[in-house]
């Protein structure tokens, strides 16, 4: 890691990229850059180095944000503000975090662009207690085999604007490709919708290990544009979904189907309450499984309960 000389040093050297202070950090080699300008957050987002902090003042950064420099499980290097800490896109990425591995997110709000909040090549990204909102497209995506990442503690809504039914909360991997190995995401004790325009949790195939636990959903923006008739579809293998809660859905609650030979199996369901009230779709289940074959087996545990709708599920339940 850089040496950081002096603070006298350092303040020389950042006000001429706009204004920068920053502070002493935690140990020797990190430190704080408290920025309050968009000019000085894309700055930052330059200059942070393993183990930095970068502290966001409330305002409006206006702009698209990108970071690129990866930082270490040892040493993470932090972006966080309150909610009044606002990125406000007017297209594209509102934060693209590009090979930038174990980068922490938490706290600000993302709004206004084409997607919220993209992490491409990464490991061990965390996306924690943020808000992602007023986009046109997804709130966050997971893509490029990003692996280990979490979002958790973070409410999404108001995604998908343009009608195109492509507003998913939270995205995982990439459709019709099993190139996108984005493994091990973890969703946990999230709260995705109302106006989330897509599945609030889209599982891609080519992806493995996902957790979806703990979390709150609502479909009321579900469109039907892409098939999208439920608040959860898995199309990766060995997924956990487990203690969740869904209600205002078109159709069903979780859906699974095998897109690509192969995929789509060894998702295992416990605990989650759902609320089929005023579903007018074909099937109406709580969970409905679209792969329980031979070597593509579907796990749903009595532990699931449901109101309204046509029942829990259309395969066997596992005490």
């Amino acid at each position: 890691m850089r040496a950081r000389t002096s603070l006298t040093f350092l303040l020389a050297t950042t006000l001429a990229a706009g204004g920068l202070l920053f502070t002493a950090g935690g140990t020797a080699s990190a430190a704080t850059l408290d920025v309050t300008t968009a000019a000085q957050l894309k700055t930052a987002l330059g200059a942070a180095r393993p183990g930095d902090t970068i502290h966001l003042a409330d305002g409006t950064y206006t702009g698209n944000f990108k970071a690129a420099t990866p930082a270490t499980a040892s040493a993470r290097i932090t972006l966080t503000g309150s909610p009044g800490a606002v990125l406000t896109a007017g297209g594209g990425y509102g934060l693209h975090l590009n090979g930038a591995s174990y980068w922490t997110v938490g706290g600000l709000t993302v709004t206004g662009g084409q997607k919220g909040i993209v992490i491409d090549a990464a490991t061990g990204v965390v996306v924690d207690g943020v808000t992602v909102h007023g986009l046109d497209m997804e709130g966050v995506h997971f893509r490029d085999s990003s692996t280990d990442g979490v979002i958790r503690n973070s409410r999404i809504y108001d995604t998908g604007n343009d009608g195109r039914g492509m507003g998913e909360g939270v995205y995982v991997g990439t459709a019709n490709t099993l190139t996108d190995r984005s493994d091990r995401i973890q969703i946990l004790g999230n709260t995705i919708g109302p106006g989330v325009g897509g599945e609030n949790v889209d599982i891609k195939e080519g992806t493995t290990g996902a957790r979806i636990v703990g979390n709150t959903f609502d479909g009321s923006g579900l469109t039907g544009a892409n098939y999208d008739d439920s608040w959860v579809d898995v199309k990766g293998n060995d997924v956990l979904v487990q203690d969740n809660t869904g209600s205002a859905t078109t159709n069903d609650g979780y859906q699974t189907h095998t897109q690509q030979a192969g995929w789509g199996c060894g998702t295992a369901f416990r605990g989650n309450r759902s609320t089929l009230t005023g579903a007018t779709g074909a099937t109406r289940l709580a969970i409905d499984v679209g792969n329980d074959g031979a070597g593509c087996r579907t796990t749903v545990y009595g532990s699931n309960t449901v109101t309204g709708g046509r029942g829990l599920t259309n395969i066997q339940v596992t005490p």
